[in-house]
């Protein structure tokens, strides 16, 4: 079976263009940061090129072995291939086929999509000492908080610091919604994912909302802007010791830049 011959043979060749394809193209849009750290842009669209050339060289290189099938008349068969064996070699020819597709619609037609709260239930949110750092904490005491990013409110919050710290110190922050798992009808965080390598060792990170009823407001993974200060939590039922209690949480679109580095 000629068809069969040519996906055993270039399968995996397609697939490697594809995801060659598929780099650069996240590279061009500016939408490979959805994957990876800034950091690592010049490195894979280099190594993506390489990899594309040798895809492409195999095509020259690799010969089809047309002539060693077609001489021995096996894959057509003279008759030799039974039905049995015509029927595993379809089905290979099939599942190849699908294997294919799913990687053309995977990488080259669906859209790539950030980290949701979906995944925040699969790991440690504010859990990270390696994102949170106790030293950094120490330091963020009595400096100037108007320059504070989320990361390092939560920092702060993370090592226990009082209201007392926090008195009078407002943060705006900007995040997508996830419930508060001990207390979701009062408090959710607005949280971001923190990517040291790779969207696969990122950390969710977030600040506490107290807000009553958020969810008649704000959809599950939907993104806000909260302005507030800081207060010992008012639910009493709720994990969280110190929350944001917001001044104004507005609806705003997704960032281009969604992750914290």
């Amino acid at each position: 079976m000629f068809y069969r011959r040519i996906l055993d043979r270039w399968l995996g060749v397609l697939l490697s263009i594809i995801g060659v394809v598929a780099t650069l193209w996240l590279g061009v849009t500016g939408r490979l940061a959805l994957y990876i750290h800034p950091r690592y842009f010049e490195f894979t669209i280099i190594m993506a090129v390489i990899a594309g050339v040798l895809a492409l060289a195999a095509f020259v290189v690799v010969p089809d072995g047309h002539g060693h099938a077609e001489g021995h008349g096996y894959a057509e068969g003279h008759g030799n291939a039974d039905a049995g064996k015509r029927h595993w070699r379809w089905l290979g020819a099939a599942g190849s086929t699908l294997i294919a597709a799913a990687a053309v619609v995977g990488l080259l037609v669906l859209p790539p999509s950030t980290l949701s709260s979906a995944t925040v239930t699969q790991r440690d949110l504010n859990g990270s000492a390696s994102t949170l750092s106790r030293d950094e904490a120490v330091e963020l005491v009595g400096a100037d908080y108007t320059t504070f990013t989320m990361k390092d409110w939560i920092s702060l919050l993370r090592q226990g610091v009082g209201e007392d710290v926090l008195a009078g110190k407002t943060a705006t922050v900007t995040g997508f919604v996830t419930p508060d798992e001990s207390d979701p009808e009062n408090v959710f965080f607005a949280a971001r994912f923190v990517v040291t390598c790779c969207a696969v060792d990122a950390q969710p990170i977030g600040l506490p909302v107290y807000s009553p009823g958020w969810q008649d407001r704000f959809e599950t993974d939907s993104w806000v802007t909260v302005s507030g200060g800081f207060r010992t939590n008012p639910s009493q039922i709720g994990n969280e010791i110190l929350v944001m209690v917001p001044d104004s949480i507005a609806p705003v679109p997704e960032p281009d830049s969604p992750y914290v580095y």
